[in-house]
């Protein structure tokens, strides 16, 4: 991997410039946000007439305050200089402009409706440390948030003081050292609740391998060119801009598998502050508002419609609108956070305002659970919010509000645990985008989904969830572990087990045990070649991952040590990618373990054993793909197994030796007798 050359989590920390990055964007402020009441939230209800027009003066509000924090960002040598200058020069203007904006929206809803009440008093900004977390409070999802500050406290000492003085990450606004924690110190929290309709639908979009990507936000800011001000991965539908209609999203095309299903799920990009320069390098929404670095495209996306633990769920209605999480939360506060980060091999193991730091061999997971309960009349709302609401704790929906079946997005991330102690110089920091202002922080993640499904299948889907069947084309999606079971530390790198040589099986040198001189000639009797799309993860907790690493193939073993035995659970896999003809023996079952390709699979072909295509390790009947090399004859026991299979291969030449010198004998004494 690529060494991080950018500003860094300790920049400014240790005994630097606090005040500079070396991003390449000019001077940044030494660990400075600014802070604005969210006019957006606060609007609960606006006449229908005027949602247009309010929707793009919000959209400006925001343009606004990201306007204001790159002024901010930049002029950190005049603020050190002059006390006063951040508020003359970037917090006073922005209040008039805001409150320009507020009266237009104030205006606009006067028209066709009660003008609302203290607006203005919602104009003022202030200038925070951007280092200082928001105030904590009760989460939304009715109980099953945890505070930020009992699940952070492994992350909050990760700095070590370091990035307190700047804002760190490649374009100078975060993330920082302690934005991250361990996940091995986060205690068990996470609440799954049974559900009374306990089926599940899931359906498979893929990862936005064709690379759709766009700043804007058609729920929140539609008609706005870059209202999001971040990048967004899109799968599903692939129409969704800030001027898509509801007809242009009813006739796209669409990612799933399932091609009735047409809705739009996405969220913001992940990157990696290695100093890459993306598409959006210079361009708004991306590198000119923060959003810095190599975009990483999921290893594994799995969407899921599970049911409520109370009662059977009704179908969503076409074109409703939801948003979980929220974009502002860092100074907005966590009221509507719903973040939620974790590592394969440690799902019961949930983080709200840090990212986590994964062991070798798992993988990042971010996790949305969406909101369950429907009012049973709107698609959206005025602040997007409440329309939908979370279930309680027992798993009733707010009065008036009935459940929905609950999305459930699980998106996968191959990326190694950043160097903290060097501020991601030897292995890079990772974040979302966010608003400029947000500095990358955990907690502002977020997820956003259109319902596009057709009548029928969304039919299909509520019938499955509320019969307790899993349905739909994802349903044999990967699944994480069992709680609290650790992966492997190298499961791609065990020297203890080969995979390019084929387990011990005897050769069938029986084939013809009267011909002792040629025996030692014969040729393997060769498998069918192995599988062309087997999986190239390799790590654990993630099944039907069918993409190649490109890390190539392991080392071929010494010729003269036997295989060794794998251990126990030991799930790791060969690289992946097109994999070469597979030379190796027939099994002792007749050859069954060739036909399996792989990982053991029960009666219905189903993945029974978590492995995908890829090799089971330590299973007696399984062939692992080795080099192919030229047809030719070889020795036998060359390289594969020991000294008793060995003896058991060599027996029948050794006895057909002795028979032949025993022959010789008697046709000798014979041949004397006779002279």
């Amino acid at each position: 991997m690529a060494a991080n050359v950018y500003a860094s989590a300790t920049d400014g920390g240790s005994g630097g410039d606090s005040a500079e990055t070396r991003s390449g964007t000019g001077v940044r402020t030494a660990g400075a946000t600014i802070d604005c009441p969210d006019v957006g939230s606060k609007l609960t209800s606006v006449p229908e007439q005027a949602r247009g027009e309010v929707d793009k003066e919000l959209a400006l509000l925001d343009e606004q305050i990201a306007k204001a924090y790159q002024r901010l960002s930049e002029s950190a040598q005049q603020v050190q200089q002059d006390p006063g200058f951040a508020d003359n020069a970037v917090v006073n203007p922005l209040k008039e402009k805001r409150a320009a904006t507020l009266e237009r929206i104030a205006i606009a809803i006067d028209r066709v409706g009660d003008r609302p009440e203290g607006l203005e008093a919602l104009a003022a900004c202030t200038v925070e440390d951007g280092n200082e977390a928001p105030a904590q409070g009760e989460g939304q999802d009715g109980g099953d948030e945890q505070p930020a500050e009992e699940q952070g406290q492994a992350g909050q000492e990760q700095g070590n003081g370091q990035g307190q003085g700047a804002n760190g990450g490649q374009a100078g606004n975060g993330p920082v050292a302690a934005d991250f924690a361990d996940i091995k110190s986060v205690q068990p929290n996470a609440n799954d609740k049974g559900a009374a309709s306990g089926g599940s639908f899931a359906t498979s979009c893929g990862v936005n391998e064709n690379g759709l990507f766009n700043s804007d936000n058609i729920i929140a800011a539609p008609g706005v060119t870059n209202g999001a001000h971040h990048f967004h991965d899109y799968v599903g539908n692939q129409s969704n801009n800030a001027f898509a209609s509801d007809q242009d999203l009813a006739k796209a095309e669409t990612s799933c598998d399932d091609q009735g299903d047409k809705s739009s799920y996405y969220w913001p990009v992940v990157r990696l502050q290695n100093g890459a320069q993306e598409q959006d390098a210079q361009k708004p929404g991306g590198g000119i508002e923060g959003n810095a670095g190599e975009i990483v495209t999921p290893k594994q996306v799995t969407l899921t419609f599970v049911g409520n633990p109370r009662e059977k769920v009704t179908a969503m209605p076409r074109l409703l609108r939801i948003i979980t999480g929220d974009a502002k939360s860092f100074v907005n506060g966590p009221a509507n956070a719903n973040a939620s980060w974790s590592c394969t091999g440690f799902e019961d193991r949930q983080l709200k305002d840090k990212y986590p730091l994964c062991p070798q061999g798992s993988d990042v997971v971010r996790t949305f659970k969406f909101q369950s309960c429907w009012d049973g009349r709107n698609i959206d709302s005025a602040n997007h919010r409440t329309h939908v609401a979370f279930a309680d704790a027992a798993g009733n929906c707010p009065s008036g509000f009935r459940p929905i079946p609950q999305l459930v997005q699980r998106i996968v991330y191959d990326i190694d645990a950043p160097s903290l102690q060097d501020g991601g110089r030897t292995t890079p920091l990772f974040a979302v985008d966010s608003f400029p202002e947000q500095l990358h922080k955990p907690v502002t993640d977020h997820g956003d989904f259109i319902n596009i499904f057709d009548e029928d299948l969304m039919g299909e889907m509520v019938d499955c969830i509320n019969d307790g069947r899993k349905c739909g084309a994802g349903a044999d999606g990967g699944q994480d572990p069992a709680p609290g079971e650790e992966p492997q530390e190298e499961p791609t790198k065990t020297p203890e087990a080969p995979q390019e040589e084929p387990t011990k099986t005897p050769e069938a040198p029986q084939e013809e045990p009267t011909k002792a001189p040629e025996a030692p000639q014969e040729e393997p009797t060769k498998t069918p070649d192995a599988p062309q799309n087997g999986n190239g993860g390799g790590k654990p907790g993630d099944q039907g991952d069918d993409g190649d690493d490109g890390k190539g193939g392991a080392a071929k073993p010494p010729a003269d040590e036997p295989d060794p035995e794998p251990e126990p659970g030991d799930a790791s896999t060969a690289p992946g990618g097109a994999q070469p003809e597979v030379k190796a023996t027939a099994s002792a079952d007749g050859g069954n373990a060739a036909e399996q390709g792989g990982g053991s699979k029960n009666g219905d072909d189903e993945d029974a054993d978590g492995l995908g295509d890829s090799q089971a390790v330590g299973q007696a009947t399984s062939a692992a793909p080795t080099p192919s090399v030229p047809s030719r004859t070889e020795p036998q026991a060359v390289g594969q197994g020991g000294l008793a299979d060995t003896g058991a291969q060599l027996w029948p030449a050794a006895a057909g030796a002795v028979l032949v010198i025993a022959g010789f004998v008697v046709l000798r004494r014979v041949r004397r007798s006779h002279m």
